[in-house]
């Protein structure tokens, strides 16, 4: 409810929503991502924010990388997801124990 009264009190906070949601749809790596960000960049063109035309900007000036993060049909998020988790048991236990407790911890956990 707070959220339609936000919306229609501020057109620019719908068209950034609006904006925010189209990109979050394309942030799953699929092949057809390249044509349908071509297209969220089209459609932020047209809005009246100046900030997502700089953002946009940036994303056509490296566009060859950002092609190659969202179109693959892999990624090594979960990977990721581990090492951080690794990265903040290794932290907790910073000072306080070896390299065996630091092991049986993260097979644990």
């Amino acid at each position: 409810m707070l959220h339609d009264q936000l919306s229609g009190a501020c057109p620019e906070m719908t068209a950034l929503a609006v904006s925010v949601r189209d990109l979050a749809k394309i942030l799953t790596p699929v092949q057809e991502n390249a044509a349908a960000l071509t297209g969220w960049i089209d459609q932020v063109r047209t809005t009246s924010l100046p900030f997502l035309h700089s953002y946009a900007t940036g994303l056509e000036r490296d566009r060859t990388a950002v092609d190659a993060a969202l179109t693959p049909p892999w990624h090594n998020g979960r990977t990721e997801g581990v090492n951080n988790k690794i990265k903040l048991i290794k932290r907790q236990t910073y000072g306080r124990a070896g390299h065996p407790l630091l092991r049986q911890r993260i097979l644990l956990s």
